[in-house]
């Protein structure tokens, strides 16, 4: 993990021009610009779902040295865990490339100090402890992260810019494939022969943690086998 960065703000204006200026070209040349600009200060948000792995391959050609971090949640699905070995394998990522993020309490831990079966009751306060606050300390050593967010995914990514400023984590973000509709992710795993989370050919479009992932019937929203019965849609990572 990188240490704590000195961090540069950019205006918005600065962003939202930039970002308007890669509307008309592809993924690749908005990862060009990004491990250029930030080198060595610039991480990909891996959660080896699909958008994630075709991002992993995109960077792969452009700086094979990138490194990438992922939240292990301790509740993540086998299969996660057989992509996330697969796609090191393919592409000889080193072991200091792959960067595992974990909560400071182990789920015993999180289980005495806020009962058993947090997700279960109070979902946010979970994400809160095994997502948000890992994100937010390993972010803390980088200028700009890399994420897989695409406008399509949900409404309260409609808005999403291809680079932006997130206030929440107080770094550039950039999101390549915002443009991209599930149809193009699909094609370029399929192209280039991407590894990917065997939970997809199952009914699961959207992969988080067991306890809060459920198969989706097709045509439904891709994101409504997250959180059933609770009124939330998003872990607390993107806005």
């Amino acid at each position: 993990m990188a240490d704590q960065a000195v961090k540069t703000r950019p205006s918005d204006e600065e962003l939202k021009a930039l970002s308007d200026s890669f509307e008309s070209k592809q993924p690749q040349d908005v990862l060009a610009y990004a491990l250029e600009r930030y080198r060595g200060r610039i991480v990909l948000a891996c959660s080896f779902g699909a958008e994630d792995v075709a991002l992993v391959d995109m960077i792969h050609r452009l700086d094979p040295n990138a490194p990438l971090f992922y939240l292990d949640t301790d509740f993540l699905f086998p299969e996660t865990h057989e992509v996330r070995d697969r796609i090191v394998a393919k592409y000889g990522l080193r072991p200091a490339q792959v960067i595992q993020v974990k909560s400071l309490l182990t789920p015993e831990q999180q289980a005495a100090q806020y009962g058993e079966r947090l997700w279960a009751r109070q979902p946010d306060q979970c994400c809160q402890l095994r997502k948000v606050e890992p994100l937010t300390r390993v972010l803390g050593g980088y200028e700009a992260w890399i994420t897989g967010v695409r406008r399509d995914q949900a409404p309260t990514r409609a808005n999403a810019g291809l680079v932006e400023w997130d206030k929440k984590f107080q770094l550039v973000k950039f999101n390549p494939l915002a443009r991209w509709t599930v149809a193009e992710v699909w094609a370029y795993i399929k192209v280039y022969e991407v590894p990917y989370n065997r939970l997809h050919d199952r009914d699961y479009p959207s992969i988080g943690c067991t306890h809060c992932t459920a198969p989706v019937q097709p045509g439904a929203d891709p994101r409504s086998g997250r959180w059933q019965n609770f009124a939330k849609t998003e872990c607390g990572l993107h806005k």
